[in-house]
Order: structure tokens, then C-alpha cells, then sequence
């Protein structure tokens, strides 16, 4: 974690008032291999998420897994109910809209600010991103380039230092993720290299008002390009977190 991000994080824990539930490698991993499964489609919307069976899956204690559970349900891709326990979250054409409505708020104002305070390493750390973002469109690997899209807007509000702006940021690309996940029909809707280009571009130049516009206009034709006719997939047993990708 760079010195930035490890300073966002902190700015971003500060704001939600609590520590992150991410406080430990084994919470990492279970997170991490669950959100996978989850955007991979092994875990579709609806599936229970039984603390003992999740733990069995990883080799991990009921405490770590709950910690796993409890930051999925801070992004809302999962959703824990009382007396009923954990499951992958159902998101609604409805909130999917919502989603993305108050995205093009906010992220072209974190683009703005992100535009006036840019750094040098800042733009070349992002045309990393770009090409790796590139790598895992050119390898097929949708969940790769879902996750990296989700970060390249997480990158800008972290270089716009609003730390407010950024933790509703991260809520929703995480939220956003999802929805991709379930509704994408068109390879350019997980990430679009020339919007993500030309945003990289408007941020070296400093032009605050084309950055806005330029990610305004990224995140309505992201929303055209998910199809919200598709039938979501059936929730399966959580065996199918163990069965091949």
C-alpha cells in the first residue's frame, strides 16, 4: 500500500467513525475469495452465506469469517439480516439506476479536484493502471478488469483528497461492481480504455472542467451498456465457491 492509499485509508476509517473490518491477512483472503466467487457468478444474488460452511471452505475461524462478511456488507455486495445470517446482495434494476445516478454526481466533482491536484507520479501510476487494465480486457479476465475499473475511479478520488467524496466513491464502485457483474452485455462496458484514457489525459493537463464532462459522460454510457432484461442467475448451495472457476 502506498503512502497515499495507506493515508486514504486512514482518512476513509476516520469518516465512517469505526475501524476497518479488513484488519487482518485471513480476513483478506476469506474477502477476497468471496467477492470473487460473487463477481465470478459461482455465488449469485440470493445465495446464503453460512458463517461455518465459508469457514470450512477457507480453513478459517467463525470470527474471521464474520469480519469478511461484515466488510462485503459495508459495500453492499452482501447482506446480513438478523436471526438469518449473511447473503450475496439482490440489486435491483431500480438501485442499479440509483447507483449510478448519484456516481455522475459525485465522481465528475472527484474528477475536477483530482484535475487541480494531480501529481506527476500520480498520472504515471494511473497509465499503469491503464495497461493493466488493457491486459486483462486483451486476457478475457472479467473479473480482473471489473475489479480494475472499480479502482481506476477509486484512484481519482483518492488523488482529489476529499475524504468524504472518496468513501461514498468506494461504496459505490463496489456496489457498481455488482451490478456490472450481473448486467454487463458489451466487452467496452467493464472498462472502456479510451474514456479511462482520456480521463488520465484531462487529469495531466490540469483541465478540471473537461475531466468532469469526461466522466460524466464515462459513467452514462456505462449505465447504456448493461441490459437489465437478462434474468439473474439462481442462487446455488455455497459448495459451488469450491468447484472450478
Amino acid at each position: 500500500m502506498s503512502i497515499r492509499e495507506a493515508a486514504s485509508e486512514r482518512r476513509r476509517r476516520a469518516a465512517a467513525g469505526t475501524p476497518s473490518p479488513l484488519r487482518s491477512e485471513r480476513v483478506r483472503t476469506v474477502y477476497a475469495g468471496l467477492l470473487t466467487a460473487i463477481l465470478d457468478h459461482r455465488l449469485p444474488p440470493g445465495t446464503r452465506l453460512p458463517e461455518d460452511e465459508i469457514g470450512a471452505a477457507f480453513g478459517a475461524s467463525r470470527t474471521i469469517v464474520r469480519a469478511a462478511l461484515q466488510a462485503l456488507a459495508h459495500e453492499r455486495v452482501v447482506v446480513v439480516e438478523p436471526n438469518r445470517g449473511a447473503q450475496v446482495a439482490k440489486p435491483t434494476v431500480e438501485e442499479a439506476r440509483q447507483v449510478f445516478e448519484v456516481r455522475s454526481l459525485l465522481e465528475p466533482r472527484a474528477a475536477s479536484l483530482a484535475a487541480a491536484r494531480a501529481t506527476k507520479a500520480d498520472i504515471t501510476a494511473l497509465r499503469r493502471h491503464l495497461k493493466d487494465e488493457r491486459d486483462a480486457m486483451a486476457a478475457d479476465d472479467r473479473h480482473r478488469a471489473i475489479a480494475l475499473s472499480a479502482s481506476f475511479h477509486i484512484r481519482i478520488a483518492e488523488i482529489a483528497e476529499h475524504a468524504i467524496l472518496e468513501g461514498f466513491i468506494r461504496e459505490l464502485t463496489s456496489r457498481s461492481s455488482l451490478v456490472v457483474s450481473l448486467y454487463w452485455h458489451r466487452p467496452d462496458t467493464i472498462c472502456e480504455r479510451h474514456a479511462h484514457s482520456a480521463l488520465v489525459d484531462a487529469l495531466a493537463e490540469g483541465a478540471a472542467d473537461r475531466a468532469a464532462d469526461l466522466m460524466r459522460s464515462h459513467l452514462v454510457d456505462l449505465l447504456s451498456g448493461l441490459d437489465f432484461s437478462r434474468p439473474l442467475p439462481q442462487p446455488r448451495s455455497l459448495a459451488a465457491l469450491l468447484g472450478p472457476r
